[in-house]
C-alpha cells in the first residue's frame, strides 16, 4: 500500500473505498454466474414495513451498498484531478453512487418483466372451450371430466352440466365454477 501513502487524504479515502468494494463486487458477480448467489445473506436490522410497495428486493442490502460504493469511489477517483472543488466532487460522487443503485433497481425490474407465472388458477377456465374426456351426466346428476389447455398445459378437470347429457369428444364451454373445483359446462 505504499502507492496510497503519498496521496492526499480525500483521494486516499476514495481508493480505500474503491479497492475492497471492487473486490467484493467481482466476487458477487462470479457467485451470481456460478449460481451460488441465492441471496446476499445480509438482512436489514430493522423492520422496514413496505406493505403496498412493489419492492423487487431489499433497499438496504450488501449488494446495494457495494453498488453505491463503486459509483461513489470510482467517480471520486476519476474526477479528482478534473474538479478542483472537493465538496462538489463529494456531492457528484454521492449522486453517481445513488445512480448506480437506481440503475441496479431498473435492471432488476426489467429482468422481472421476463418472468412468467404459469401456476394454474381454475378461474382462468371461465368462458374457455374444452373437450369432454368422460361423459357428463345430465342436469347435475353426476360428474364427468373435461380436458382443457390453460397457459400451454393440459388439465383434466371435473365437470357437470345443467342441461342434457354430454358425450365424450364433445366440445364445451365453461360457464361457471362451483365449490371452487367443479366446472359447469354447456355444449357449443
Amino acid at each position: 500500500m505504499e502507492l496510497l501513502e503519498n496521496l492526499e487524504p480525500l483521494l486516499k479515502t476514495f481508493w480505500f473505498v474503491a479497492l475492497p468494494s471492487s473486490l467484493i463486487f467481482i466476487l458477487q458477480t462470479i457467485m451470481t454466474f456460478v449460481g451460488a448467489d441465492a441471496s446476499d445473506g445480509i438482512q436489514a436490522d430493522f423492520d422496514g414495513d413496505l406493505n403496498g410497495a412493489d419492492a423487487p428486493f431489499q433497499l438496504f442490502s450488501l449488494r446495494n451498498l457495494i453498488n453505491f460504493l463503486l459509483g461513489f469511489s470510482w467517480t471520486g477517483i476519476s474526477f479528482y484531478t478534473s474538479i478542483a472543488s472537493k465538496p462538489l466532487l463529494i456531492v457528484l460522487s454521492l449522486v453517481v453512487g445513488i445512480l448506480f443503485v437506481a440503475l441496479f433497481f431498473f435492471i432488476i425490474k426489467q429482468v422481472q418483466k421476463l418472468q412468467e407465472d404459469n401456476t394454474f388458477n381454475i378461474a382462468n377456465t371461465l368462458n374457455k372451450t374444452a373437450e369432454v374426456y368422460l361423459t357428463i351426466p345430465e342436469q347435475k346428476k353426476g360428474k364427468g371430466k373435461i380436458m382443457i389447455s390453460i397457459n400451454g398445459a393440459f388439465h383434466e378437470l371435473e365437470a357437470m352440466t345443467e342441461h342434457d347429457k354430454i358425450p365424450s369428444g364433445a366440445v364445451v364451454k365453461i360457464v361457471k365454477i362451483e365449490n371452487k373445483s367443479i366446472l359447469i359446462v354447456e355444449t357449443i
